[in-house]
């Protein structure tokens, strides 16, 4: 349940900063990874947004 709700906010930030609600919209990026290995496969997604200088990146 913890994971869905890091999840929601993730999303709810990056329409946020993307739809330019406090300035020009700030266009995110996402990424996602599914790897195979010798203990089995795994997964991964992430969020990003860069404004600048600043850079803002969170991945599961």
């Amino acid at each position: 349940m913890q994971i869905r709700r890091v999840v929601l906010l993730i999303a709810v930030a990056a329409a946020l900063a993307g739809c330019g609600a406090d300035g020009e919209p700030i266009q995110p990026t996402m990424s996602a990874s599914v790897g195979v290995g010798s203990s089995g496969t795994y997964g991964g997604v992430g969020v990003g947004v860069r404004r600048g200088g600043l850079g803002v990146y969170l991945g599961l």
